[in-house]
C-alpha cells in the first residue's frame, strides 16, 4: 500500500471519529453561518444550475441551500451514485426531494433507473457545493475514498466542458493544515467554514 493511501485510510477514520463526537448544536450552529455565507456569495448567486450534495448527519447541513435554490428560481442538481460513477441529476422541488428513495447509505438519490436530466448531457453546471471528510484552507479535499467526485470533476475537465466553480462546505474540525493527495484528487475554489475562509 502506497504511503499517500494509507494516511488516507488514517485521516479518515480519525476524522470519521471527530465527527461523530462534534455536539449536533455545533454542527446546527456552523451549518447556518455557513449558509448564511454561501447564499451571500456572488458566484452563488450568479449561478443558475447549481449541484449540491445532500447531507448526512455528520455533514454540513444542505436542506437549507436545497430550499434557496428553489425559491431562486434556480436549477438544482443531486448526486446519484451507481457502482463506480456518479451523475448530478435533476430535482425540481422540495416535494420531489421529499419522495426520493434511500440508498445502503441512508442518503436520498434519484432512481438511476428514473428518466431525469442529467447536468452535463444539458448545458452543464455553474456551481457544485461538495462534501468531503477533511480539507485545506489551499483547496485539497479529503473524501470517502471512492473517488466520485473527483472523477466526476475530471470527467468535465477531460470533456472539455466549461468548468462549474467549486465550493467545499466544512466544519470548523475538519480543517487540516495538510492532506495527502495524489494526481487524482482534486481542489476546490473556496472551502465555506464558520470561521475563515479562502478564496482561491
Amino acid at each position: 500500500m502506497s504511503t499517500i493511501k494509507s494516511a488516507k485510510i488514517t485521516l479518515r477514520k480519525k476524522m470519521l471519529n471527530v465527527l461523530n463526537d462534534l455536539d449536533n448544536n455545533k454542527k446546527k450552529l456552523q451549518s447556518e453561518i455557513i449558509f448564511n455565507k454561501l447564499v451571500s456569495l456572488p458566484q452563488y448567486n450568479e449561478s443558475k444550475k447549481i449541484a449540491l450534495y445532500l447531507s448526512t448527519p455528520n455533514e454540513v447541513d444542505t436542506i437549507p441551500i436545497l430550499k434557496d435554490i428553489f425559491s431562486k428560481k434556480k436549477d438544482a442538481f443531486v448526486p446519484c451514485y451507481q457502482k463506480e460513477t456518479m451523475n448530478m441529476m435533476k430535482i425540481y422541488s422540495m416535494e420531489d426531494y421529499n419522495k426520493l428513495p434511500l440508498t445502503k447509505w441512508n442518503i436520498k438519490q434519484p432512481d438511476s433507473q428514473e428518466i431525469r436530466e442529467k447536468a452535463f448531457e444539458t448545458s452543464g453546471l455553474d456551481l457544485i457545493i461538495l462534501p468531503g471528510l477533511a480539507f485545506t484552507r489551499d483547496g485539497k479535499r479529503l473524501g470517502h475514498g471512492k473517488g466520485y467526485y473527483d472523477k466526476y470533476i475530471k470527467s468535465i475537465v477531460l470533456d472539455g466542458k466549461q468548468m462549474p466553480y467549486l465550493i467545499a462546505l466544512s466544519f470548523n474540525e475538519q480543517i487540516h493544515e495538510n492532506i495527502p493527495t495524489n494526481e487524482n484528487d482534486m481542489n476546490v475554489n473556496i472551502v465555506l467554514t464558520e470561521k475563515d475562509d479562502v478564496i482561491l
